[in-house]
């Protein structure tokens, strides 16, 4: 079983834990990996986006002109796709995106991501993060103290004056380990653990 260091705000070492190997030690599979984003990316998608065709646009019942005689092209409808304000030829209509991803390929994609950044030196694990008070410039001065610019923060309880401190920053997010996923791993540069978030992984992915 893998251990690893516990620091805390200040940098300093505080204690070793150790750590599931089946999520922090399993087998990095990349295009699992790339399966669970498309996915997710996808299923975000409403699929509202909707045009008319020459049948749903308003008009257009009689012939304009004459077939033969005006020297005039043909013309059947000025609903055609060919004039102006007329139906839209193979225009998006309202669709579904989503695209399937079981419960059990998700773990184990979580697992790969988990692994993968631990493994690219990217994962700090950190005692707590205890804010006094709903502040911004507080919550920004402790990920200066870190080094932290664009990072994900894993916590394992409620913490509103953190979460809230947070919500106005840049390449910052907060999640539970409940909403753990794999595009919010990737997409952030570093991965920030609690020591309480520990468990609520381990409960979520082995359970």
């Amino acid at each position: 079983m893998p251990t690893i260091d516990i620091y805390n705000a200040n940098k300093d070492k505080v204690t070793e834990v150790n750590i599931s190997e089946q999520i922090f030690n399993a087998e990095i599979k990349e295009s699992l990996l790339h399966e669970a984003v498309v996915a997710q990316l996808a299923n975000k998608r409403e699929g509202t986006a909707s045009t008319k065709n020459r049948a749903k646009v308003r008009g257009g019942g009689v012939k304009p002109w004459r077939q033969k005689g005006t020297g005039r092209a043909r013309a059947g409808s000025i609903r055609s796709p060919i004039w102006v304000g007329g139906g839209c030829i193979f225009g998006p209509t309202p669709r579904s995106y989503r695209i399937s991803f079981p419960k059990k390929k998700r773990r184990v994609a979580l697992k790969s991501a988990l692994t993968l950044k631990l493994k690219e030196g990217k994962t700090i694990f950190l005692d707590k993060i205890e804010l006094e008070e709903i502040r911004t410039k507080t919550f920004v001065s402790l990920l200066n103290k870190l080094d932290l610019t664009d990072v994900l923060i894993v916590i394992g309880e409620n913490n509103l004056n953190l979460e809230k401190s947070a919500m106005n920053v840049r390449k910052v997010k907060i999640l539970k380990p409940e909403g753990l996923n794999v595009f919010d791993i990737l997409k952030y540069d570093k991965l920030l653990i609690t020591e309480s978030a520990i468990n609520g992984i381990e409960k979520v992915l082995l359970s």
